[in-house]
């Protein structure tokens, strides 16, 4: 491209300059945006490049095997810090300093006396163990030397060879061994390196596993070695001063048992710094499960002996997924009460069995936990025992208990007056039946129903009654205050007598559950509850201070599972409940009725208990009893009436007060009056009310003569 430039000749000079032509190619102006644009896109490609090469799952892992290495290097270098200078013997005793335990101390001062005087013994002992070692390896020489030499001889002698020829022998032997030891020294010598590496990355893999940050996503689901490292990182992680303070003086944790396989886990016992109590751990539970990579309900921390010691349980990574598993007599097979029942499994694993004999059972915890589910479980195996009687009584409409009704001698469901009062008949039926009883083991001069017993045929079977929802009965207004002190009467005589009573209820209170009622069920089975008071009612008074504590239970991720006592040798165990479901479609426990029930049928001798007819229900006619109480009156102040009827009886209308009275009356459309500004109840309104009724009741003559009428006439 050619350019011509024109100058211009503004001043009139006249010079005659003539435009000057360039020649050349027009270049765009320099785009220095762009190439800053472009380094700076370059040093964030880099970046990034560095950044995904660093991320990727290779890199990570390449990282991480050279930091096992680096961690078995250091493990052997402080193991041989600590053999030289015995610092496991210094770290023991500064251990034992700071827990204050004096005899720990006293034995660890003298097992690291004993240790420096056997070493002083060995190090003094090295020269003459040398010069040993010389001396035998010397003899052991000369005497092959001379063993040679004599063959060589014999066989020289017997013309068998000559002894230069066994010479030769023996020295090309030598040789063939000598040019074997260079042929492999070579290759082991090059291997060397590689073998130690491989052994600093399994030494450092027992020491310990590499950062989160080095983790690949294939290493999510690899569990983690449950030992005292990773307890004592746990404890570590949760940032108690006390903790901090000690482990960063180089203190080591006393484990007072050491981390060990039990069961579906790990268990170790570790006495925590002075001023730590246990139960500060147990409450952070959740964070302590992700020092150990575990979910809450894998890490049960608990108080030991001591308050200072905790008892702490780690499971398997997911070995607590699956619950209890299947009911173990899902498919066949009976039970004999007297041995126990199928109840769930301990969190090592462990099958489980609850006595019932000679016991009583109380189970409880906020709704939805399994407090129902485990009452299910326990009368499914009195149920499988052909000889016992079941009776369940449901102050509720509630129908996880419908499908027992087959195999129930007695049975009520629901909330209304008239069922609370035919459960308050039955009780009293079984009251009697309690000391009814009695009288028979006095008869046979024994303290107690055996398996012998109760095969006779004398009344001594086996007796189960289950009391769903039982503080809705124990508060109700009218008969609750009998119900209590039945069910305290029952639990302390029963249980000697062949009857076990279990009681299920959401928390035990002072108002909701009679004390003697809780103190006498030996059996206690307890949910998540909410506080320690619901906890010592399951679980025995003092239960949480000791230690044993429904309350860590954790409300829906702990379902199922609960603290149980008086199952096993163990003051408490921690329960995973076998589930039986009663749902339509998924019905578990019909066809196990069904085969108590073929059961029964083959022995010939009826469904126990069947035979013995209902008892009485007591109806009450609360308007009669008002009209006797107002018979020869007029009218009658609510508040004298409430007293004379108090006294007519004390049972039923003990509790009532005016507004119970006035709601009674209205339900029969009789209203009280105020009379000189005192409200009170009319005779006449009441016999009226009564005189309807009587009317009500009366059949409908008229119809009946019009029918016969209409008849004759067709």
């Amino acid at each position: 491209m050619t350019i011509a430039i024109r100058d211009n000749d503004h001043d009139g000079n006249g010079d005659g300059r003539r435009p000057a032509v360039i020649e050349g190619e027009v270049l765009p102006a320099p785009r220095q945006r762009r190439i800053i644009d472009a380094t700076t896109t370059v040093r964030r490609n880099s970046v990034a490049v560095i950044t995904t090469a660093a991320a990727h799952p290779h890199t990570r892992r390449t990282l991480a095997t050279g930091l096992t290495v680096a961690q078995g290097f250091e493990s052997w270098g402080k193991r041989a810090w600590d053999g030289s200078t015995m610092g496991t013997y210094r770290r023991a005793i500064r251990a034992a300093e700071a827990a204050g335990d004096r005899q720990a101390l006293a034995e660890w001062l003298d097992r690291k006396e004993r240790a420096g005087l056997m070493r002083h013994k060995r190090l003094m002992d090295a020269p003459k163990l040398a010069f040993g070692i010389v001396k035998a390896v010397g003899g052991a020489l000369i005497g092959l030397v001379g063993l040679v030499l004599v063959l060589a001889i014999v066989a020289q002698l017997s013309g068998v060879g000559s002894f230069l020829g066994v010479l030769a022998g023996v020295l090309a032997l030598i040789g063939f061994i000598a040019a074997a030891i260079a042929f492999l020294w070579t290759p082991l010598l090059a291997a060397l390196p590689a073998l130690i590496v491989v052994a600093a990355y399994r030494e450092g893999k027992r020491r310990g596993k590499a950062p989160a940050w080095a983790a690949t996503s294939s290493d999510a689901d690899v569990d983690v070695t449950i030992d005292e490292t990773t307890i004592a990182a746990a404890l570590a992680a949760l940032r108690i001063p006390q903790i901090t303070d000690y482990l960063k003086a180089g203190t080591p944790l006393q484990f007072l048992t050491p981390a060990r396989v039990d069961g579906r886990g790990t268990h170790a016992v570790i006495r925590l710094p002075i001023g730590v109590p246990a139960e500060k751990i147990a409450k952070r539970r959740l964070d302590l499960a992700t020092g150990l990579h575990r979910q809450a309900k894998e890490v049960w921390p608990t108080t030991g002996s001591e308050a200072g010691i905790l008892d702490l349980w780690v499971a398997d990574k997911g070995a607590l997924a699956e619950g209890a598993g299947r009911y173990p007599l899902l498919e066949a097979g009976l039970t004999d009460v007297f041995k126990g029942v199928p109840a769930g499994k301990s969190l090592r694993g462990e099958p489980i069995t609850a006595p019932l004999m000679e016991r009583n059972t109380i189970t409880g915890g906020q709704p939805g936990q399994g407090k129902s589910a485990s009452a299910r479980v326990l009368m499914v195996g009195a149920a499988l025992d052909p000889t016992a009687e079941l009776q369940i009584f449901v102050p509720d409409t509630n129908f996880d208990f419908e499908v027992f009704k087959p195999r129930c001698s007695r049975y009520v469901m629901g909330a209304e007056d008239e069922k609370i009062a035919e459960i308050l008949a039955h009780l009293r039926e079984l009251h009697a039946d309690v000391q009814h009883r009695g009288q028979i083991l006095v008869d046979h001069e024994t303290a107690a129903v055996t398996r012998e017993l109760a095969n006779r045929g004398i009344g001594l079977h086996p007796k189960f009654a289950l009391i769903e929802e039982a503080h809705v009965a124990i508060q109700h207004p009218t008969h609750g205050k009998e119900i209590a002190q039945l069910l305290v009467d029952i639990v302390k005589l029963g249980r000697k007598r062949g009857i076990h009573l279990i009681v299920s209820t959401q928390a035990p209170t002072k108002d909701s559950m009679p004390r003697d009622v809780t103190r006498n069920c030996s059996n206690g089975i307890a949910f998540a509850v909410g506080d320690h008071v619901a906890n010592d009612g399951l679980l025995g008074q003092g239960a949480y201070r000791a230690g044993h504590r429904a309350t860590e239970l954790i409300p829906g991720t702990d379902r199922g599972t609960a603290v149980v006592k008086g199952f096993t040798g163990a003051r408490s165990e921690i329960l995973q409940w076998y589930f039986l479901s009663v749902d339509e479609g998924n019905d578990d426990v019909t066809p196990l009725i069904t085969r108590a029930l073929d059961a029964i049928a083959r022995r010939g001798k009826g469904l126990p208990g069947a035979d013995r007819p209902a008892p009485v229900v007591e109806r009450v006619d609360h308007l009669a009893d008002i009209a006797d109480v107002l018979a020869g009156e007029k009218r009658m102040r609510t508040v004298e009436l409430l007293s004379r009827l108090g006294e007519h009886n004390r049972n039923t209308y003990g509790t009532w007060d005016a507004s119970k009275l006035t709601a009674v009356l209205a339900g029969e459309d009789i209203r009280t009056v105020k009379v000189q500004g005192v409200m009170c109840v009319r005779a006449a309104d009441v016999h009226e009310r009564l005189a309807d009724r009587l009317l009500d009741a009366e059949p409908d003559t008229d119809g009946d003569d019009k029918a016969i009428e209409d008849a004759n006439d067709r």
